[in-house]
């Protein structure tokens, strides 16, 4: 079920539609993601990485008094000893920041009811993502899982190799009729080789299965992580829709449904216990939610986000990005 952009809607982003991917369409769509991301970011942007959830490196510091809401993973347990107070160690923030995006683009992602599909959102996300880490000297790579394959882009710098990242996500092919996501495989693939210490930024609607819980929390022993929901108001409940024909492209299964008013009630009532589970998934994880819909303004929901974040943190904390 999907539902075309309006044309000229500020709120959506732009289609990355199978059939309208010809270069000059993919090129004037990619050109307008990089122009609505630079205009309604940099006014909220002073500073290299000051954008995310900014905050401590990896190169060690001084220690200094335990207050709450500090990371325990960072306590300094001989100065602790010593003192018999709490400390915790401070980090030096990395001069150079390693951006890793792992961007699922399963077939529950080629779907969309309002202005967009998911699959829009999460290539705007990758170039909001990319935008908000660039610069500096700052390298940023992908890894890109439709269930049927697996593609590595290597962390470099510089904005022809993100440009090409995006362009590669974007046109990303989707998977065959039955093939289901594998967003466990695409996380644990960052596990190996050991990659340098960084950012990692899962963009998925999280739908399924949570098998990919115990992948995630080791590589939030090394990485600093940030979670992108991707959702559609058909994730969250269903319309009185009467008799309707629903195909799931994962499994391949169609079936008829009568939405009747327990239907509904039953859909939300499962949807929201699966939201409430992927939440406290990425809680255990130590991974902030930014949350993106096809019917909002997801841009103003980026600058929201960045916002929170900075007053959350402060200026000064403005170095790489922290562990909630």
């Amino acid at each position: 079920m999907t539902i075309s952009t309006p044309s000229g809607s500020s709120h959506a982003p732009p289609s990355f539609r199978q059939g309208e991917l010809t270069d000059p369409r993919l090129a004037a769509a990619l050109k307008t993601l990089e122009l609505t991301v630079r205009r309604r970011l940099d006014g909220v942007l002073h500073g290299d990485h000051l954008g995310l959830i900014p905050g401590p490196g990896s190169d060690a510091g001084d220690a200094r008094m335990y207050q709450p809401g500090d990371d325990v993973r960072q306590m300094d347990w001989s100065v602790t000893a010593r003192t018999t107070h709490a400390h915790v160690r401070q980090t030096i923030a990395d001069r150079e920041l390693e951006t890793w995006l792992v961007v699922d683009l399963s077939a529950s992602l080629d779907f969309g009811t309002a202005l967009c599909e998911k699959r829009d959102l999460a290539v705007a996300a990758a170039a909001a993502v990319t935008h908000l880490t660039g610069g500096g000297g700052n390298r940023i790579g992908a890894v890109i899982a439709n269930g049927e394959e697996l593609i590595r882009i290597p962390a470099r710098s510089g904005r022809v190799h993100a440009q090409t990242m995006l362009r590669k996500i974007a046109t990303t092919p989707h998977a065959r009729d039955g093939v289901r996501g594998d967003l466990q495989g695409a996380i644990e693939s960052l596990r190996r080789p050991q990659r340098k210490r960084g950012l990692a930024v899962v963009i998925s609607d999280f739908l399924g299965d949570i098998d990919w819980q115990r992948s995630l929390r080791a590589i939030s022993g090394r990485h600093d992580l940030l979670a992108v929901e991707v959702l559609d108001p058909r994730d969250v409940e269903l319309p009185e829709l009467g008799d309707v024909v629903l195909h799931d492209p994962e499994t391949g299964r169609t079936r008829e449904f009568s939405v009747t008013s327990s239907l509904r009630a039953d859909y939300a009532k499962a949807a929201q216990r699966h939201r409430a589970q992927v939440e406290s998934a990425l809680r255990s994880c130590g991974a902030p939610v930014m949350e993106l819909r096809t019917d909002r303004d997801w841009i103003t929901d980026v600058v929201r986000f960045v916002s929170t974040r900075r007053h959350t943190f402060g200026a000064s904390n403005a170095g790489r990005v922290p562990r909630q």
